[in-house]
This record gives C-alpha cells, structure tokens and sequence, in this order.
C-alpha cells in the first residue's frame, strides 16, 4: 500500500511538472483563441428579421416555412409583414430586417450592392397574372367599344378600358405595370386602376366590381390558385412575352403547361405564355455569416423541388439574382457543404467553419515552439535536485576555511541528506538524486577524516 501511495505520487509530481511546463504553451494558444472568438464572432445571435409579404400571400407562406427549418438549429426567425417586394427592400436599406423577398427589376443592381445588400440565390419563378372577366369584355363590346372585338383579351394594351386593379403600391406592382403600359405607350394614370390587397382585389374581380386584375405571384400564392380554379376568370396568355423579356432584362419567358392546375378538369385547357420575374431572398453584409448559411442550406430545402414553371433543382441558383451572390449562397448552391455539417450540431458545425483557420494557424505555431517544453521539463525536474548543490559547495567551502566548526558542519551535512532524501523525481532522472547523496556522503567522509581541533 505504501509503494502504492509512492508510485502515485510520483506519478502525480510528473503530471505537475509537464503541465507548468507546457503552461506558457497552453497560455498562449488559449489567448489566441480566445483573442479570435471575440474578432470572428462565431455563434450567431438567436433572432433574425426576415421580410415577408402580406398576409396569405407566397412570401408569407415561404416565411413560415424557413422559420420552421431555423427553428431546429435554435434560431427564431421574426417575420416582418409588409406590402411586397418593395416594402421588403426598403426595410432592408434601412436596416430594420436582416433578410427579406424581392423579385427582379424592383433593386437598383449598382446603388443596393454598394450599400451593402447582396443575394443569397434566385428563388423561383413570380410570374406576371392578368386574370380577366371575358364577360365584361363581351359587354364592352355591347356598349360600342372596338377595342375589345373578342371575348379574349389579346395583349396588355387590351386593358385600357376595363376597370383594372393590381397589388398594393408597397409590393412594386403599380410600377412595374405602369412600365410594361408605358411600353405599350398607355399611361397608366389615365386609367381606371385601383390599388388594392391582392385578397380584395380577387374578391372584387369574381365579384365583377372589377373587369381585370394584374398580379406578380408566385404560383403558391392562395390567391393565384383561387382565381385560376374560379369559373368566369380567364388569365391573359401573353403572346408578345418574348418582346417584354427584351425591353425589361429582368423578365423570362415562363410557360404555365396545358393541365398543370388541374389535370381532371383540364385546367388550362392549353399552355399559357406569361413573362416571370425571379424573386430572391436578399440579405444585408451586416448580417451575421451563420445565418446567412442557415438561410442558403434552407432554401435548397424549400425552393428545390419541381413547379409548375421549373424541373426539380433548377431553383436556387446564381444565374437569375440581379445583385451579387454572397459566398454563403454561392457555395450552399455551387459547392459541396463540408463533411462535419452532416454529423455536428449547429453550433459545434458553426464554430468549427469560422474558426478552422485560426485553429490550423495556431497548430503552425505550436509546433515548432512545443519543442522548449522537454528542456522545460527536464529543468524543473533537475532543478530539485541541482538547489542543493549550493548549500552543499557552501559547507565545503567553510570546511575548508573554518576547521573548528567539525561538529556543527556534520550537523549541516546531516540535515542536507534528511532534506536529499525527501526529494521526490521520476525514476528516469533518479540518477542525479542519488549522485546528490552520494556528493554529500563524501563531503561528510572528508569532513569525518580531519582530526578533532
């Protein structure tokens, strides 16, 4: 039991001697990551603002919908409503949401990226709705007006006489609808349009207190998939699309297939041309770097699989964003994630990725300098034993010059071996311990053959 105890101790004094060693090691690598956690930030903050859309629309449902996939990483996602795509950009300019929806042509591509907005990806297809009454366009033509001959509207410049609505001004649609009239040379403001929630507005067309209603949806939207299921409710089939996607760049041609609604029904009875602008999920640079990740992994999620406009995994991409793809969207879209996202928490996967630098980095350092730490070593350990030599050299040197104090220096020899003797060293440096001894024991042998004063 008490070589036991001994062996443990030994063992213990060891451990103590390679840990102060190693210390000053230790002390500067923890300084350097400490010094890094707080410049690189590394764990996001816990709530983000994302800007959605009206109540009911695609974007609000496409807001439910990241915020439960942040959910399971621990990030709640605030959603913000507002009025649209442009309502959405301005709260990004000013800095009151982190993210938010906006579709082509409503961002300034050279002001926006200077200001520091940037995209995550292009998202999915909102294309252009013109749903029409053919009743009221049969009636126009009741009352003697020839600019409506047919019962099927045969291009925007057709709106003109009907009484026409479109999406509240805070979604961009006004806008980009008094574009696509100018194009047409029609000014928008001489006409009957009423801005309106796109819910309203859908209750005013099936209603017939409107003859026309212009959209920019995506097809999730309710409101979309009401009006194109509601009997009396025509969508305008664009033939002139390909002329829009020249004069307005941020449009693409879109085709809505024969049947893709409702197969049973056969609705559409035949493929409708419509012109689409690609909304993106734009973000600020200010915007902490992990989220940025968590929105990028989640839209492959969300926006990957097949629509009614798109084969699966043609959305997100980089091609349609009209601002600059930050490097968290292009490598969730282009690259391959790293292996470690598959199998650590969030946390842990985040803290690796923004710190994997500093920790090689630190590795480099260490190493060279991890070369002092067996000379610090064998130096604490011999200097327990190496003290003793100076006490030992200070006897000899009185035995030497004061041969009368035989006795008292004996009793100096004698308390120096007491003292040797509880040294405690591992058993690989035991050899200077016993030479101390040894040293002592002739010293006391030289100190014994002088005779007596």
């Amino acid at each position: 039991m008490k070589r036991l105890s001994h062996s443990l101790m030994l063992a213990l004094l060891s451990l103590r001697d390679l840990l102060l060693s190693a210390g000053p090691l230790a002390l500067i690598a923890v300084g350097v990551l400490v010094a890094a956690y707080v410049y690189l930030d590394p764990q996001p903050p816990r709530t983000v603002r994302l800007a959605t859309g009206p109540q009911g629309s695609a974007y609000a449902a496409f807001g439910e919908r990241y915020a439960a996939a942040l959910q399971t990483s621990g990030i709640r996602v605030e959603l913000i409503p507002t009025e649209g795509a442009l309502d959405n950009l301005r709260l990004l300019r000013e800095g009151r949401a982190d993210l938010g929806f906006v579709r082509g042509g409503v961002a300034d591509p050279v002001a926006d990226p200077e200001a520091g907005i940037q995209s995550l990806g292009a998202l999915f297809y909102e294309p252009l709705w013109v749903f029409y009454r053919p009743a009221s366009l049969r009636r126009s033509e009741a009352e003697g007006q020839p600019s409506q001959g047919r019962a099927e509207l045969p291009s925007l410049a057709g709106l003109r006489t009907l009484r026409l609505g479109t999406d509240r001004p805070g979604s961009g649609m006004p806008e980009l609808l008094g574009r696509m009239l100018s194009a047409n040379r029609i000014d928008a403001t001489r006409l009957r349009i009423t801005a309106q929630p796109a819910e309203d507005g859908a209750a005013a067309l099936i209603a017939g207190r409107l003859d026309a209603l212009v959209l920019a949806s995506a097809s999730e939207s309710p409101r979309v998939q009401q009006l194109l299921r509601t009997p009396g409710i025509a969508v305008l089939d664009l033939g002139q699309a390909e002329a829009y996607t020249r004069i307005f760049p941020f449009l693409s041609v879109v085709t809505l297939p024969r049947g893709v609604v409702d197969l049973a029904s056969d609705v559409p009875a035949r493929d409708v041309s419509l012109v689409a602008t690609t909304s993106s999920l734009l973000t600020r640079e200010d915007t902490h770097p992990a989220l940025r990740q968590l929105f990028a992994q989640a839209a492959q999620n969300i926006h990957g699989h097949a629509g009614w406009f798109n084969r699966a995994r043609e959305f997100p991409n980089t091609r349609a964003s009209e601002l600059p793809v930050i490097s968290e969207g292009d490598r969730a879209i282009n690259g391959t994630p790293p292996v470690w996202q598959r199998w650590l928490p969030f946390w842990a996967s985040n803290l690796l990725e923004r710190m994997w630098l500093v920790i090689g980095g630190l590795i480099v350092l260490l190493l060279p300098l991890s070369r002092v730490v067996p000379p610090l070593y064998t130096f604490r350990v011999r200097r327990r034993v190496f003290r003793w030599y100076a006490r030992l050299r200070d006897i000899e040197g009185r035995m030497e010059s004061d041969s009368g104090a035989r006795d008292g220096l004996l009793d100096e020899l004698d308390e120096l071996d007491r003292v040797a003797n509880k040294v405690t060293v591992p058993l690989s440096y035991a050899e200077e311990l016993y030479a101390l001894r040894h040293n002592i024991e002739q010293a006391r042998r030289r100190l014994l053959a002088r005779p007596r004063s």
